[in-house]
């Protein structure tokens, strides 16, 4: 196959959003989605990325969509329900001419919510609160387990994760994938005008130093949510986890933490990403 296949990174953190997450060490959405992309494809693979948040953004025409071979779309951490703001409106309208684009679309978190919006479904805060760390106990469901996006994955599995609001109706040509007690759409696929969407409300491109870093950037946040009593202590967890990525050996902080190999290895992690470059973006370029 000549060349890798080229990708549209279409990052919607606002400015400010992406300047705080690198000022407490984090990395940009849009660098992990990079990074994630070229791993799981072929030599070659090549992104260009898109902030559609920023004011002045030059937003892709239809024949320039139609040229990649796939688009992804990060997390984010604006709220589609903020409908007022055209960063979100014009991000909504951008989904639906990539599904109108035909070219196969995947991403986590606000990516799922961003396509069942673009198609019709609804996202409202979860009832349950903000999920965040580590998703426990996320099932496939029966289309799931049928699904190419799982091939390989096991039928009940952990994964990163940090968001406050869920999928709560579905659009026609939407299927529910996954779902754990927290979260009823942990991931979907979605069929609209014409182009495929899979999409997963968990974040398969963070590892635990990234989990770490964001933590750090959400300690006031996490403290007010009840996810820990004070700042030492969430300090210590930051710690922990910085730890375990250095030496994925410490089984003491692995057992604390209850992590294992579903979010510590790579081919477990990223076992969905590579299904959809083999599945539908590969077969695109063919």
């Amino acid at each position: 196959m000549p060349g890798g296949p080229k990708y549209l990174v279409i990052d919607g953190y606002t400015k400010e959003a992406r300047d705080q997450l690198v000022s407490g060490g984090a990395s940009m959405a849009s660098d992990l989605y990079q990074n994630m992309l070229i791993k799981c494809s072929p030599p070659g693979a090549e992104c260009d990325v898109l902030f559609p948040s920023d004011k002045g953004t030059s937003f892709p025409s239809d024949e320039q969509l139609e040229s990649y071979d796939g688009i992804a779309w990060t997390g984010c951490s604006s709220c589609l329900n903020d409908t007022h703001l055209p960063e979100i409106t014009q991000q909504i309208d951008l989904t639906r001419r990539a599904f109108e684009a035909g070219v196969p679309s995947f991403g986590s978190c606000w990516a799922a919510q961003i396509a069942v919006v673009a198609a019709g479904g609804q996202v409202q805060p979860n009832p349950n609160g903000r999920e965040m760390g580590i998703a426990r106990k996320i099932e496939l469901t029966p289309a799931g387990r049928a699904h190419p996006m799982y091939e390989g994955k096991t039928s009940v599995f952990d994964a990163f994760t940090s968001h406050d609001d869920e999928i709560t109706h579905l659009p026609p040509g939407a299927v529910v994938l996954s779902r754990n007690p927290w979260t009823q759409v942990q991931s979907i696929a979605v069929t609209y005008q014409g182009g495929t969407f899979w999409g997963l409300q968990y974040h398969p491109e963070y590892d635990l130093h990234e989990l770490a870093r964001l933590a750090f950037c959400r300690i006031p946040k996490l403290i007010n949510h009840g996810f820990f009593r004070d700042e030492p202590t969430a300090l210590q967890f930051i710690d922990d986890l910085e730890n375990l990525h250095l030496d994925h050996g410490r089984k003491d902080i692995a057992w604390k933490l209850g992590i294992d190999a579903d979010v510590m290895n790579d081919d477990v992690r990223l076992c969905e990403v590579r299904n959809w470059v083999n599945r539908l973006v590969l077969p695109k370029m063919k």
